[in-house]
């Protein structure tokens, strides 16, 4: 029994040294960016129109991790992430509102987070209630304090993700008129959008039929890239990223960052490094997955397949 206390004990501090740099890094990367990209922004009782969407993206994530954790439970996660990305959307345009009304960019960059937002936030939710759970959360929904820190780093997703339309819709001072870069960057965002949505479907066709139980994707866009909703996600954020083109100035430009980010996180971090890892385990030794691989790139799509 007070080996059991020990571990126990130990496990705790763990969790919350972990939860503590995790939280501590999410604010001090937050600071640094509301700095850097707030000098324009509309001033709302001393402080910039951007660090009420940073604290609004923080803490919609901290007040459903509350039931969530009581119920250790993730199938609220991603609906919750949609929610915050919808009221920054709003808050933003209201507060860019009390300098000038909105423009017509903030108009369209604005509509096109609440697009990709609802579709992706309803299909990874229907998808968790289709398959159980998702197994990502289920070593950290078993402690409270560990499980804070998906919350906090969603948090972080959204600000950071969506930066680019947040300085947009805050400016104090009036935009230029709608140009040539901003139907670049919508023209990439209807690409990334299309790609992400028909390789989305097309994969979760394939699941579906009883038939393909325990076998991989390597048809449609995914005979092309071995995640080719990956690579939509990054092209459709880099075009809202081009929006800004014509209208940021100084430290603003700080704000692209965000496809950089996204990039990062989908490649290196949560995004296919842990598909691989699992696809590796499953089908390693498959000599028709390792010619996948090895003729199929990671992300970027080849259009002359190799046979």
């Amino acid at each position: 029994m007070i080996i059991q206390q020990v571990i126990a004990v130990n496990s705790t501090r763990q969790d919350l040294r972990l939860t503590t740099i995790v939280v501590t890094s999410a604010f001090i990367i937050i600071f640094l960016m509301v700095n850097a990209v707030g000098r324009n922004s509309v001033i709302m009782n001393e402080y910039s129109a951007i660090l009420y969407c940073a604290v609004i993206c923080i803490g919609i994530q901290w007040l459903a991790w509350i039931p969530a954790s009581i119920g250790k439970t993730e199938r609220f996660y991603d609906l919750t992430g949609g929610l915050t990305y919808l009221t920054v959307v709003g808050f933003s345009l209201w507060a860019g509102s009390l300098s000038e009304p909105p423009s017509l960019r903030e108009l369209i960059v604005s509509l096109l987070v609440v697009i990709w937002s609802l579709r992706l936030s309803f299909f990874l939710y229907f998808r968790i209630h289709r398959t159980g759970k998702d197994g990502r959360f289920d070593q950290l929904k078993t402690s409270p304090i560990r499980f804070l820190v998906p919350w906090t780093l969603q948090g972080l997703w959204v600000f950071l993700t969506m930066i680019v339309v947040i300085v947009i819709n805050s400016q104090a001072d009036s935009a230029p008129a709608i140009g040539i870069w901003d139907g670049i960057g919508l023209s990439m965002w209807i690409l990334g959008f299309a790609i992400e949505v028909i390789a989305d479907n097309q994969k979760t066709v394939f699941n579906t039929e009883p038939k393909n139980q325990d076998k991989w994707i390597d048809s449609g866009l995914w005979s092309y890239s071995r995640h080719p909703n990956y690579f939509g996600e990054i092209l459709l954020w880099t075009g809202i990223a081009i929006f800004g083109v014509s209208c940021f100035s100084g430290l603003e430009k700080v704000a692209w960052i965000s496809p950089i980010f996204i990039y990062i996180l989908l490649t290196k971090i949560s995004g296919t490094p842990i598909l691989d890892r699992r696809a590796i385990e499953k089908w390693g030794d498959n000599p028709e997955y390792q010619i996948y691989r090895d003729t199929t790139p990671l992300l970027i799509p080849r259009l002359n397949k190799k046979s």
